[in-house]
């Protein structure tokens, strides 16, 4: 039936449906997926340090395939070296790391009396209240305990005893520590040479699962390809930049007298590795025991100024440098990343912070619908 011309006809818009997850589901899987890594942290920490470590030292292994060398011989090759030269280190630098870690104490107990060498003798506001306020909970608990001992005639007193402090129990927790310490490191040595040995199957196989398209295939070796050179630059940087703030480090506590240089040096390479905290650990344990080997507070302002100094010179100058050709990221992004991944993971966290936001990166740069989340990410 025709309609007349006199007759508007209004045609409703159609309604708006979700074609996506709503916020909710989306803030439930984030909390789930933390939870996740967090519960299963013994397990995820080894797997990311191997497949790291796979992406550095797998150059090195198709470099020896090349000289005719089997893939599975050059891995064992390549993974027994490192091992090998890392135990060769701990064993040489072992007695003066004892001597260091012997003189933590003293060197606090040190720090304590200097810092109350220089007060003066006349307390202060806070040093009075405290006093008033212990003399006020003594004479409470001499009230307290003669009324007590006035109306309890007769009335068996209960008393609780501390137990002792027991050796056994701190060494017997000491030893479970370092057995699963040395039980996580075998997991990530044996993982990697798996890895390293199997060369390129595991990559093909990520390939095959992305989709069915050339498209999606395509990016997805794109990605890959990418995640490889920026970790493995990366990591090259950061090997370089841990080498120069070591040796750096070593030969100027050296040159101010600083007892056990070397071993300076190989904790300042290490926590170099770790961004923020790094630094403030190697200044602040080298100024304290600056203070109880050279024994004035000058001497102790040098070491620390040193310490940071270094620091300085090689994030400032040398790492924007050498870090031009890979994936710079967002200061702030790095820096909340290292507090979510020390929050989540503790100390592994933090090394693993900075790769695993620069992996994230790389894959919200590839796909298009997380381009906004990787400029976030960048500089």
């Amino acid at each position: 039936m025709p309609v007349p011309a006199h007759v508007d006809v209004q045609v409703a818009p159609p309604r708006w449906r979700p074609t996506g997850p709503s916020a909710a589901l989306t803030i439930m899987a984030t909390l789930l997926c933390i939870y996740t890594l967090h519960w299963a942290a013994a397990v995820c920490i080894p797997v990311l340090f191997s497949v790291i470590f796979n992406y550095a030292l797998s150059p090195v292994v198709t470099r020896l395939a090349r000289w005719r060398l089997p893939r599975w011989l050059g891995a064992a090759l390549v993974v027994s070296s490192i091992v090998g030269g890392l135990g060769w280190t701990g064993y040489a630098l072992a007695d003066d790391a004892s001597q260091l870690m012997e003189s933590l104490p003293e060197a606090a107990q040190k720090l304590r009396q200097t810092l109350k060498a220089r007060h003066s003798n006349e307390p202060g506001a806070l040093e009075r209240v405290q006093k008033a306020a212990a003399q006020l909970e003594q004479a409470a608990d001499e009230n307290a305990l003669t009324a007590s001992a006035a109306n309890t005639k007769g009335v068996l007193m209960v008393q609780t005893v501390k137990p002792k402090f027991n050796v056994k129990d701190y060494v017997w927790t000491g030893t479970l520590g370092l057995l699963g310490l040395g039980g996580q490191a075998a997991a990530v040595c044996l993982l990697t040479y798996f890895l390293l040995a199997s060369g390129t199957n595991f990559r093909r196989k990520m390939v095959r699962l992305a989709g069915p398209t050339l498209t999606h295939k395509k990016v997805t070796v794109q990605a890959l390809d990418e995640v490889v050179r920026q970790v493995q630059r990366y990591l090259m940087v950061q090997l370089v930049l841990s080498a120069i703030v070591g040796l750096t480090t070593g030969l100027a506590f050296w040159a101010a007298g600083l007892q056990h240089a070397a071993v300076w040096g190989l904790v300042a390479a290490v926590c170099n590795l770790v961004p923020y905290v790094g630094t403030v650990v190697v200044t602040g344990g080298a100024a304290l025991v600056a203070l109880m080997q050279l024994g004035t507070l000058e001497s102790t302002l040098l070491i620390a100024g040193l310490s940071l100094g270094i620091r300085f010179i090689t994030g400032q100058l040398l790492a924007p440098w050498l870090t031009s050709r890979t994936s710079r990221l967002n200061p702030v992004a790095v820096f909340i990343g290292i507090l979510f991944w020390g929050w989540l993971w503790g100390v592994w966290g933090m090394l693993l912070g900075v790769p695993i936001l620069m992996i994230v990166k790389v894959f919200c740069d590839s796909v298009k619908g997380l381009h906004p989340a990787g400029e976030l990410l960048g500089n």
